[in-house]
Parts: C-alpha cells; structure tokens; sequence
C-alpha cells in the first residue's frame, strides 16, 4: 500500500514538471519564436494645413477633434481686403483695354495719312499700340492672381480627416506658409508593429494579422502590407567622406533589432475606435503555403 502511494505521489509529480515544462515551450514559442509583438502603435499621416495667403483670421468654422470632409472650409482669411484687391485689379484691366482701343484708332488714323504724317509718328503709334497689348497681358494676369488669392481665402480641407491641435481663432494674423492646425488623414490608419529580427523569417508581406489594443478585447483583422527596408545603426557613425567611427565594445548578450512591419487595416469593429499614439499586440498568422522557414540559432 505504502509502495503504490510513492508510485503515484512519483506520477503526480512528474505529471505536474510536464505540465510546467510544456507551459514554458509554449511561452518560449510565443514570445521568442511566433511573429507576436506587444510593441506595437496604431499610426496615422498628420497632413498640415497652412493658409496660401497672408492676413486676419476673420472666421472659424471647425473645432479641436472635429472630423471634416475634403474640401470643407476650415476658415476663412481677410476676405473683404482680397476682394478689393480683385476689384481694384479688374478697373486696371478695364483701362488698359480703352487705352488700347483708342491706342489702336489712333493708329488705324495715322496708317490712313501717311501722306501727311511723319514715318515717326506713325511707328510711335504702332510701338504704342504693342504696348499696350503687353500691358493688357500683365494686367490679366494680375486679375487672375487676385481672383485666385481671393478663393485661397477659404482655406479647406486638402483631406478627409479629424482636425487636431486646434487652438485658431479668429483675430489672429497668419502669414501664408505657416501651419495653423494639423489634420490627421483618416484613410491612412495603420499599426506599426515592431517585430524582434529573430521573428521576421516568419513573415511576409499579405499574411494575415490580428490586431489587440491595449485595454480591448476585439480583434482589428488586418495584414502585412510591407516590412521596413532599414533600421539606423546606432553602433556607427560617420559623415559621408569620413572613416566609419564603429563601436568597438562587444557584450556578451545581444538584443534583437527591432524591425518597422506595417500592418493595414482591413475591419475594425464598430464599437472599437483607433486614436493614433495607441499602444497594440500585433500576431501575424504566416500562411501555410508548404514554404519552410529555416532559422538559426539566437547565438
């Protein structure tokens, strides 16, 4: 009785280290060998918006985290200064063309009596009738830069987006160049998983992906849309023209390099909502195409 005791209290324990080895190669096959990466972060294309034209800020019509459409106007910039300035260029234009009309009767008379007029004052006329036309181009054109800066006064939105850092209001004065907000481009939504280069033999671009962010249990279903072509080296450094300046200190554990893999977004659930910046777990599933993944040891 005692002997059959031993033999099961021997079982039991064998039974429970096989438990515990099986739970640890199973970590092991999770952590350092599956494509599985809690280093991840969704990532979107911040596109600035600046207005074309100097001036007053006279109106604004969105608001911080408001999401617009492309082509929706954002504000609006001095629009009554620009409109004078179109005015003002189409009266240029006007004259110009009635002092090209007399310009050219004038000279249509002076080509009728050359008999009577000097050769002078006939290619006077002539001369001021081509001036004038050069005249009328230039002042087209500034007729068409004021209708164009007129409509740049209407800053919109260049796309569909959530307008973000929004602190504009009216009064204050821009100069054209100078981003006044910034939209984040919705279409360009994706998760940014950084994968140890140990993991990278098992992935490819098209595998499926699963997607977890932190604090949400609903899987975002996406896939490998490309791997990153290069990471800096952080052990050289040089100029171009220069020696390379390599670090020549060796340690005996080595961390794996971190490689960019880009995930897009193919369905998000709809009570899940991606805000840039958010941290995710990335599991890319590899595709089971007979192709054999042969790795080496981390060593």
């Amino acid at each position: 009785m005692f002997h059959r005791q031993n033999i099961v209290r021997s079982l039991a324990t064998l039974l429970v280290i096989l438990v515990i080895l099986a739970g640890i190669y199973a970590l092991w096959l999770r952590y350092q060998i599956d494509p599985v990466t809690r280093d991840g972060k969704v990532r979107a294309d911040m596109v600035p918006v600046a207005a074309d034209v100097s001036g007053l800020v006279t109106d604004v019509r969105v608001a911080d985290n408001q999401t617009v459409k492309k082509g929706d106007v954002l504000f609006i910039i001095d629009r009554p200064r620009y409109q004078l300035a179109l005015e003002q260029a189409s009266a240029t234009l006007a004259s110009q063309q009635a002092a090209l009309a007399q310009a050219v009767r004038e000279n249509r008379r002076n080509q009728a009596m050359r008999d009577v007029l000097a050769p002078e004052a006939i290619e006077q006329g002539r001369a001021r009738v081509e001036e004038l036309r050069a005249g009328i181009g230039q002042a087209q054109a500034a007729r068409k830069l004021a209708k164009f800066n007129l409509e740049r006064t209407l800053v919109r939105a260049p796309v569909a987006g959530t307008v973000s850092n929004m602190s504009l209001q009216p009064g204050v004065y821009l100069n054209a160049g100078k981003p006044a907000l910034a939209l984040v481009y919705d279409r360009s939504m994706r998760v940014e998983g950084y994968f140890e280069e140990t993991k990278l033999p098992a992935i490819r671009v098209g595998d499926p992906a699963s997607i977890y962010l932190m604090g949400v249990a609903d899987e975002i279903e996406g896939h490998v849309q490309s791997i990153a072509g290069g990471v800096e080296d952080r052990e050289r450094v040089g100029a171009d023209g220069q020696l390379a300046n390599v670090n020549p200190s060796f340690t005996w554990v080595r961390l794996a390099q971190r490689i960019p893999v880009r995930i897009s977004i193919d369905k998000i659930p709809p009570n899940v909502r991606m805000i840039p910046g958010q941290t995710a777990t990335v599991i890319v599933h590899p595709r089971n195409d007979g192709r054999s993944v042969h790795r080496s040891l981390p060593w």
